[in-house]
C-alpha cells in the first residue's frame, strides 16, 4: 500500500472499530477473496446464515471468478460485486468482513491490509507463511482491533470442545503426550513445463510477496502447496488442523525443542516438500514437561487407534487417516477428523466417554463480528498464530537437518542463527508484509 492510501485505509479502520453490531438482526456484509477450495466452502458457509449478505468475491483468475459469481447470484438471488485486486474491494467502505482463502502466502498480508481497511477477517489455516508473519498477524489484529479468526473449525466442535475440557478436568489423569496424525493419499504431481499464465490469471497479483518465477501449472492451482515459495507441505495443509487440535488438547504454548526428519519418497516430480515427515516438539509450560509426535504420511498406509475405520468412500475403506491421540496416566483418547472422540480407560482399555458433533465455525465468527469481542471466537488469530508456528519450527528444523532449540521470550532459536534467519523471507515490492511487532 502507498502512503495515501494506507492512511485512508487506517482512518476507515478507526471509524468501523466504533461500528460493531449488537443485535443478530443486523445484516453483516461478508467478502470472499480466493474462491477455489476452501473458498468454496466459504460461499457455501457465509450464505447458509442468516442476516448475512455475502457482498462481493474477489479472485486473481477471472474464470473462476465469473463461475462464483454466477453461483451466488444462483444462491441468493442477488449478484455479487467483483474484484481481481484485493485492494480495490478494500475500498468499500460497506464491507464488514473478509473471509481469505487464498494461498498460504499470501494470508498474513491479506489480513494486514484487511485490518488496515477497518474489516474483520476470518482467514483459512495456516495464518502465516512463515515465523514473523505469525507475529505481525497478531499485531495487525491488536493494533486496528479487529476480530480475526483463523479456519480451525475443530475449535467449534461441540464434541472436541467436550473433549478438551474433559482432559483438564482430569478423565485421562496426567496427560503428557499427544500424537497427531496427517496420513492423506497424495498422488505425484509430475513434471509440468514453463507456459505463459492462462488468459484472464492476474499471474503477477497471485504470485504477491513470492518471488517472480515463470508460471507453470504445478506452481499454480492447489499443487502450490507443494512448493516453499508458496505454501508449507501437507503439515501446512492437512497437518495445521491436527497441530492445533494436538497444542489445544495439551494446553500448552510454544515448545521449547522440535526436531524433524522426512523426504521426498516414491516419485520423481516437482515437488519440494516432505511428502513423509516425522516431528517431535518438546513443551515445559509451567516447568512441567509435555511431548507432542506428529507424522505426515502419504500413499499407503494403515489406520492407528481406530481413527478412519469407520468412514468409507464408494463402500470402500477411506485410506487417509486424520486425527489425533493423547495419552495420559489413566487413559487415551482418539480424535477422528474434527467431529468425534472416543476414550479408553484403564489398563483393561475399558470404553470411555464419547461424542460425535460438529459445530458451525462461520457462525461463530459472525457472532463475534456483531458482539466485536476477541473472546467470543472460538479461534481467535493468536491462538491460530501459535499453532502455526509448530509449522514453521518443524520445517525448519527438516531443511536444516538438526534439532532447533526455540526461545519463546526473545522469538528465536537459542544458539542458531541460521535456524532464525529463516523466520521470515525476502518480500517482493509492492507485496511487503510491514513488520508491526
Amino acid at each position: 500500500m502507498n502512503r495515501r492510501h494506507f492512511l485512508m485505509t487506517s482512518a476507515v479502520a478507526l471509524a468501523a472499530t466504533r461500528r460493531a453490531r449488537s443485535s443478530p438482526n443486523d445484516t453483516v456484509r461478508v467478502a470472499c477473496v480466493g474462491l477455489r477450495g476452501r473458498g468454496k466452502d466459504h460461499i457455501g458457509g457465509f450464505t447458509k446464515l442468516d442476516n448475512v449478505e455475502l457482498a462481493a468475491l474477489c479472485d486473481i483468475d477471472q474464470e473462476v471468478l465469473n463461475k462464483a459469481t454466477a453461483h451466488v447470484e444462483e444462491l441468493t438471488k442477488k449478484r455479487p460485486a467483483g474484484y481481481s485486486d484485493l485492494r480495490k474491494l478494500l475500498e468499500d467502505k460497506s464491507i464488514d468482513a473478509i473471509s481469505i482463502a487464498t494461498p498460504n502466502h499470501s494470508h498474513t498480508l491479506q489480513t494486514i491490509w484487511a485490518c488496515q481497511a477497518g474489516k474483520d477477517v476470518y482467514v483459512e489455516k495456516p495464518c502465516s507463511h512463515n515465523m514473523f508473519e505469525a507475529k505481525q498477524i497478531v499485531a495487525a489484529a491488536r493494533k486496528y482491533d479487529r476480530i480475526v479468526q483463523m479456519g480451525s473449525q475443530s475449535r467449534s466442535s461441540s464434541a472436541l470442545q467436550e473433549a478438551v475440557q474433559s482432559m483438564r478436568d482430569g478423565l485421562l489423569g496426567d496427560v503428557y503426550m499427544a500424537r497427531g496424525l496427517c496420513f492423506k493419499w497424495r498422488d505425484t504431481i509430475g513434471h509440468t513445463p514453463i507456459e505463459p499464465a492462462p488468459p484472464g490469471v492476474d499471474y503477477d497479483l497471485w504470485l504477491g510477496p513470492a518471488p517472480k518465477r515463470e508460471f507453470t501449472r504445478n506452481r499454480f492451482h492447489y499443487n502450490w502447496h507443494w512448493f516453499w515459495d508458496y505454501g508449507n507441505g501437507d503439515l501446512g495443509n492437512q497437518g495445521i488442523h491436527e497441530l492445533d487440535i494436538a497444542r489445544w488438547g495439551l494446553g500448552v504454548t510454544y515448545p521449547t525443542t522440535v526436531g524433524a526428519i522426512g523426504g521426498h519418497f516414491m516419485f520423481d516430480d516437482d515437488q519440494e516438500t516432505p511428502n513423509t515427515l516425522m516431528a517431535n516438539y518438546e513443551f515445559r509450560d509451567g516447568g512441567k514437561k509435555k511431548m507432542m509426535e506428529f507424522e505426515v504420511r502419504h500413499w499407503m498406509s494403515n489406520h492407528e487407534g481406530g481413527i478412519g475405520e469407520e468412514k468409507t468412500k464408494s463402500g470402500k475403506m477411506d485410506p487417509n487417516t486424520i486425527g489425533n491421540l493423547f495419552y495420559g496416566s489413566k487413559g487415551y483418547m482418539a480424535i477422528d477428523g474434527y467431529t468425534t472422540y472416543k476414550t479408553w480407560m484403564g489398563k483393561d482399555q475399558e470404553p470411555g466417554p464419547g461424542r460425535k458433533e460438529g459445530g458451525n465455525h462461520y457462525l461463530n465468527f459472525v457472532n463475534a463480528v456483531r458482539s466485536h469481542k476477541r473472546g467470543d471466537l472460538t479461534a481467535e488469530i493468536e491462538e491460530g498464530a501459535m499453532s502455526t508456528t509448530l509449522i514453521h519450527l518443524a520445517n525448519i528444523s527438516y531443511r536444516l537437518g538438526r534439532t532447533i532449540h526455540f526461545d519463546a521470550a526473545t522469538y528465536s532459536c537459542t544458539g542458531d542463527k541460521e535456524a532464525t534467519a529463516m523466520f521470515t523471507r525476502q518480500y517482493r515490492a509492492p507485496f511487503v508484509v510491514p513488520k508491526l511487532a
